[in-house]
């Protein structure tokens, strides 16, 4: 089976990708491969849900860059196709003193950022926003809101179809062979042939890449996200969004309260590394892939550096107590029986050889691939945005 591009990965990213390439270039022959029998199956069907404003990232990064741009175009998408979503906002609260320098940087970033209608909302006023919450200061984010990302793959996968394009669900890739001038996809149906293999797979992008003869500096490190939700007669405790001042340090922003747009309210995530790429509970374990991870330096000493901070998330995992404690810095009247356990997410977290968590998205260009290789949060937000910097690389491969 020729084509002309081959899209590895049925996630947001991937069919984003898929869209965008079509959209400017109808006439090209284009696949995406996908594991699993659905798409959308692991990263972004486990998300949040949230349209993220693009407040915390370096100005000028990619993350930045593309969160603010994939912003305008997510939305814009939503509305031709009718998605809903509620641009609901958020609170962003310091309840310790020492947060307090943390959250004005937080501010002066978003306005670095353009994001010129955030503010600050003092003590007395938070009631305002969010009437059972404690906190010391808040920055107000009215960008910020809540959408289901599955139903955006689900149509962005429609226009993919309909522009001619195909998608192969349970195709799994299992051996990627180099030509001199096309690139051979094997999956246990069928052989892709393609001038041109776009590396989009999340969890396994550096499994992906391995396969199609990089020699990787960096390798994901599977980071499970734990969520309780409110139960319905609690979800009045919580309006829109509530979130901590994150730790500049670690790439996780803590535990925090979400409304889903579906009417639910999400408490959470911890960040426990998972004993499997896919591991969603935690008796998930795949010895080989454990071994990866606890065998490669860069995660080494990320368990050095982080060891108490580790600790504190298993500890949270395994203990109700503990995490109904964190959600009660922002919602005292929180209660253990209020929380419902929830499913769990599982964060593809790229961790280089000297122990660096790369915080930003990281894109490599080869003459026969596109990899992406780091794409957390906020890719779904950015996922427009991301697929049309793709599209532009394509294009200069013809």
């Amino acid at each position: 089976m020729k084509y002309d591009v081959v899209i590895i990965g049925g996630g947001i990213v991937g069919l984003a990708s898929a869209y965008s390439i079509l959209k400017s270039n109808p006439e090209f022959k284009l696949a995406v491969i996908e594991k699993e029998d659905v798409l959308a199956a692991h990263q972004t069907g486990h998300n949040s849900g949230v349209i993220h404003s693009g407040i915390y990232y370096k100005p000028g990064s990619l993350k930045a860059q593309n969160c603010i741009q994939g912003y305008q175009q997510l939305l814009a998408f939503c509305d031709e196709n009718k998605i809903p979503y509620d641009l609901c906002g958020k609170l962003i609260v310091a309840t310790e003193p020492w947060e307090l320098p943390l959250l004005e940087n937080i501010y002066k970033r978003g306005i670095e950022n353009g994001l010129t209608k955030i503010k600050y909302v003092e003590q007395d006023e938070i009631a305002n926003y969010e009437p059972h919450m404690r906190g010391l200061r808040a920055v107000h984010v009215p960008y910020t809101g809540i959408i289901d990302y599955t139903e955006v793959c689900i149509k962005l996968g429609e226009w993919v179809s309909k522009w001619g394009g195909h998608i192969f669900t349970n195709h799994k890739a299992e051996d990627i062979v180099e030509h001199e001038n096309t690139v051979e996809v094997h999956t246990a149906q069928r052989v892709f042939e393609t001038k041109l293999l776009v590396n989009c797979a999340g969890l396994y992008c550096d499994k992906v890449a391995q396969m199609a003869g990089e020699k990787m500096d960096t390798r994901i490190i599977p980071f499970r996200g734990e969520y309780y939700m409110l139960k319905p007669e609690k979800r009045y405790l919580v309006k829109n969004l509530i979130y901590p001042v994150p730790d500049p340090n670690f790439p996780f922003l803590g535990v925090h309260f979400t409304r889903m747009i579906d009417g639910g309210v999400e408490a959470g995530p911890n960040a426990v590394f998972a004993f499997k790429r896919e591991g969603y509970h935690k008796s998930d374990v795949d010895f080989a892939e454990l071994m990866e991870s606890l065998t490669w330096p860069g995660f080494q000493k990320v368990a050095t550096k982080y060891w108490k901070t580790g600790i504190g998330e298993f500890y949270r995992s395994f203990s109700k107590t503990a995490f109904t404690n964190a959600l009660r810095k922002f919602i005292p009247e929180v209660q253990e029986d209020d929380l419902i356990p929830a499913e769990a997410g599982v964060r593809a977290q790229a961790c280089d050889k000297e122990g660096g968590l790369l915080d930003d998205f990281k894109i490599i260009e080869k003459p026969k691939a596109i990899h992406i290789l780091n794409a957390p949060s906020p890719a779904a937000t950015s996922s427009l945005s991301i697929g049309t910097t793709i599209a532009q690389m394509v294009v200069k491969h013809f």
